[in-house]
């Protein structure tokens, strides 16, 4: 364990940045287990994966090194009904310490006619509310993805929520995540094999045409590319 990151003690107060891009820089060409390693030996129990559920790559990684980490998934209620179903699937494959998380409202038009507030209802406030009392969360997010989400450290301080943010494959490509599935024989959510390259809630996602940008069928048409979680 001593090629890890060992110097970051969190604090009530902001952590020294530097050290904090310091060690996210070390972690640029380690194994995405070693800085899932690195999270649950710093914060244990104070520390959650949230998982969409769209694919098992980060569940399976961290169970790997860390499987007693609790894993948080938003009901937002307009989940697609495959992928209720692969939450399930992977639940049987895997002993999950799985939190479910439901919105504070309920089911309602408003994805109709108000995206953001729909997401923040159902997606950012639930967060909140799974996260509070943490000190950090680790997250799929992927470099590749979004150009937004380009230059996104693989450790960092999340200054909205005030806790450390961990992004262990942010340096993965679509074909590593690809290549990782086929390695560890993982099971794959359904709707990918019917087009969809990204999966959210069913009224505000759509199947993708072959080669095209994976999330280009999240909020398609609205100019909406991220759901606020990761801003």
């Amino acid at each position: 364990m001593s090629a890890l990151p060992q110097s970051f003690t969190p604090t009530d107060d902001l952590p020294d940045l530097a050290e904090l891009a310091a060690v996210s820089a070390r972690f640029e060409s380690a194994p995405a287990t070693a800085v899932i390693e690195w999270a649950w030996e710093r914060f244990g129990p104070d520390v959650a994966l949230a998982s969409s559920f769209q694919d098992c790559v980060m569940l399976d990684l961290t169970m790997q090194v860390a499987p007693e980490m609790e894993v948080i998934f938003l009901d937002t209620q307009y989940h697609f009904a495959e992928t209720l179903w692969y939450v399930e699937h992977i639940r049987e494959r895997y002993d999950v310490n799985l939190n479910i998380v439901h919105p504070a409202i309920q089911p309602d038009d408003r994805w109709k006619v108000d995206i953001e507030t729909c997401c923040a209802a159902r997606k950012v406030g639930p967060m909140e509310r799974a996260l509070a009392g943490k000190s950090a969360w680790l997250t799929g997010l992927r470099r590749s993805e979004t150009a937004q989400r380009a230059n996104a450290p693989i450790v960092s301080f999340d200054l909205g929520r005030g806790m450390i943010k961990v992004n262990p494959i942010a340096t993965w490509t679509e074909d590593d995540v690809r290549n990782y599935e086929l390695d560890r024989d993982l099971p794959k959510h359904p709707l990918h094999e019917r087009g969809y390259g990204s999966i959210g809630c069913w009224p505000c996602t759509l199947p993708v045409a072959e080669g095209a940008d994976p999330r280009s069928g999240r909020w398609a048409g609205t100019g909406k590319l991220e759901c606020g979680l990761h801003l």
